[in-house]
């Protein structure tokens, strides 16, 4: 029998944001497989199970969360505990969703210094590997995805292209912004189906538009204001900040394409060894809960202050704080948006260049770094496979690709 659905107000009142904390706290434990996947736990969670949402509901909110910048499962987590629990709820479910996944890296994160000898070096080469199989996966899904024709194919191209020899600090953003600007003149956007869909607007969610338009403004205030303090006023801890706040601003397509974001701004930089970046992404595949938390891993391995702590939360920070303004700053807009053409055209033509940025990524840092043998590039094959064709859990890749590594750490 399913729960007869409540108006927002009264749910408010009958709803704590300790319960939302309870619920989001179980999934944070338990969502292996990345974004996807996720999605599948919320729906069998909050709309089959628990009858906080219709369908119609969270078929909008994952429209509306796929649609901007940012991690689009801990975004429609969010959303779902504002909705469940005004604003006290949306940061229990941001914590609970989260912080398993950052509790865990920052485990492997304190412990990886002290991973020596054989054992060690077998356990950090198979979580390279891991990092091959999954970015080779996502490549292939995203192309399949969001290059279905050929104009947005040759954009990924082109995109492909320019991110291998523009290699300075605004490569990626130069390249995503020709790939917007691409999309605009040459992508003819798909029919718009806002008709159908019932709009999520300040009526059913704690925020007025006043608030909207604040979220707004905070999210492209830092964007274009946190690059200019930092060149006047020099501070690593600035520096971190919006290095992290950046990679979460620019994140179109899907979690995995912050890999590429993370590495120029982290190993490109020198904060982080390129052993630690590739070692902590393929442990990430490993924890349930949200890709994005991989920035903790990487705030904690800093070669430089703020690390440890600071580092973690400074980067934690950072890397999701754009995606959950975006969210507060679009809910009362979504079907404005969803109608308009230019912007579903714009969106074509950058999501098609965000699979080029991460098919460059593919080869270097992780395909260079990672296969060095034919056993590698074999083992790498294989998990990649899994993934695609298996449709095995990531975890057990991880499995198969740290055992293999480790064999062949201890045949040599």
């Amino acid at each position: 029998m399913q729960t007869e659905l409540i108006p927002y107000p009264q749910r408010q009142q009958q709803r704590s944001a300790l319960t939302v904390l309870i619920v989001f706290l179980k999934l944070g434990l338990t969502s292996f497989g990345g974004p996807i996947a996720h999605l599948g736990y919320f729906r069998r969670q909050f709309v089959e199970r628990l009858g906080w949402l219709d369908e119609e509901s969270f078929t909008d909110l994952v429209a509306l969360c796929q649609l901007l910048p940012g991690p689009a499962s801990s975004q429609v987590g969010f959303s779902i505990g504002l909705l469940r629990a005004g604003w006290l709820g949306g940061l229990a479910a941001w914590c609970g969703f989260t912080l398993p996944s950052v509790a865990l890296l920052l485990g492997f994160a304190a412990i990886a210094p002290d991973l020596n000898g054989t054992l060690g070096a077998g356990l950090i080469h198979g979580l390279k590997l891991v990092a091959v199989a999954v970015v080779a996966q996502a490549v292939w899904d995203m192309a399949k995805r969001l290059c279905p024709d050929l104009t947005r194919a040759a954009i990924a191209l082109f995109a492909l292209a320019a991110a291998s020899v523009l290699t300075n600090a605004y490569g990626q953003l130069t390249v995503i912004a020709f790939g917007a600007a691409l999309g605009l003149a040459l992508c003819r956007p798909a029919s718009s189906d806002a008709a159908r869909l019932r709009p999520l607007g300040a009526e059913e969610f704690p925020i007025s538009h006043k608030v909207a338009l604040l979220a707004l403004a905070a999210f492209f205030a830092l964007l274009l204001a946190l690059p200019a303090i930092a060149a006047i006023y020099p501070s690593h801890t600035l520096a971190v900040f919006d290095a992290f706040y950046r990679s979460g601003a620019l994140v179109f397509g899907g979690g995995h394409v912050v890999l590429p974001l993370l590495q120029e701004q982290t190993v490109a930089t020198g904060w982080v060894a390129p052993s630690d970046f590739l070692s902590g992404y393929g442990a990430a595949q490993a924890v349930p809960g949200p890709l994005f938390t991989f920035a903790a891993f990487l705030g904690w391995r800093m070669l430089a202050a703020p690390h440890h702590w600071a580092g973690a939360w400074l980067a934690t920070a950072g890397i999701f704080l754009p995606g959950l303004l975006l969210v507060l700053g679009t809910l009362p807009y979504w079907r404005r948006l969803r109608a308009s053409a230019p912007l579903t055209a714009v969106l074509s033509g950058t999501n098609a260049a965000v699979v080029g940025l991460l098919g460059a990524a593919l080869y270097s840092p992780v395909w260079t770094s990672a296969v060095v043998t034919k056993i590698d590039f074999v083992v790498a094959a294989i998990g990649f496979c899994l993934l695609t064709r298996w449709k095995a859990p990531p975890l057990v890749v991880v499995v198969f690709c740290v055992a293999a590594a480790l064999i062949e750490s201890m045949w040599k």
